[in-house]
């Protein structure tokens, strides 16, 4: 679905590309079959060809973001484990799982929500079976809202520090675990505090 959706993406700018952006990641949080991630990583990438300006495009994605989970998570606390028995509700979040998602999010507390935004591949899930223990909703705006504030700036300027080799990165991402694409957020924060540490360090005097 990226392969056609990122070069439609490209094509467009100002208010349409950011609408576009802002709906895919709604979908993302929703379950829709879509890679958050790479999607993340081509929009920043798109910075440096202008059809974004990094500003404006961390303002819109964080609250697609947040809208999308906050979606799953309502519906979580709302309906429970009910809402499992229907076939499509079950797609999003298998119920032999759920049980499972829940000791996780039993066992460290609503502060775990922080943890679940940097894991690919089971943020849904593991926003509605927070959602299901009737987390409070305010738990649930702080520690993601301040995970994606925190995730979404080293994501975007540690993509324009490395500049050309985004599509290399991009495709490594597609083919691999959750594991390996927490190493690469990781590696990108680790590009971006190094950048900013030697632009900030003093030139030295000349003998």
């Amino acid at each position: 679905m990226l392969d056609v959706i990122l070069p439609f993406l490209h094509s467009l700018s100002g208010p349409p590309a950011y609408a576009l952006l802002f709906a895919l990641l709604f979908a993302c949080g929703t379950g829709a079959p879509i890679n958050e991630d790479i999607l993340l990583l081509a929009a920043a990438a798109l910075t440096l060809q202008g059809v974004f300006d990094p500003i404006p495009l961390i303002v819109v994605s964080w609250f697609g973001l947040i809208a999308g989970d906050a979606v799953t998570f309502a519906l979580g606390h709302r309906y429970g484990a009910r809402m499992l028995r229907k076939p499509w509700a079950a797609r999003i979040v298998p119920p032999a799982r759920l049980e499972s998602l829940q000791g996780t999010m039993l066992r460290y507390g609503p502060a775990y929500i922080f943890v679940v935004r940097f894991l690919p591949g089971i943020r849904t899930m593991l926003f509605f079976a927070a959602g299901s223990l009737k987390t409070r909703y305010r738990h649930f705006f702080v520690y993601d809202g301040l995970a994606a504030a925190i995730e979404l700036p080293l994501l975007v300027y540690g993509v324009r520090y490395i500049g050309g080799r985004w599509q290399e990165i991009t495709g490594w991402v597609k083919g691999s675990g959750t594991v390996l694409t927490i190493a690469l957020v990781v590696a990108l924060v680790a590009a971006f505090i190094y950048s900013r540490m030697r632009r900030a360090k003093p030139a030295k005097p000349a003998p």
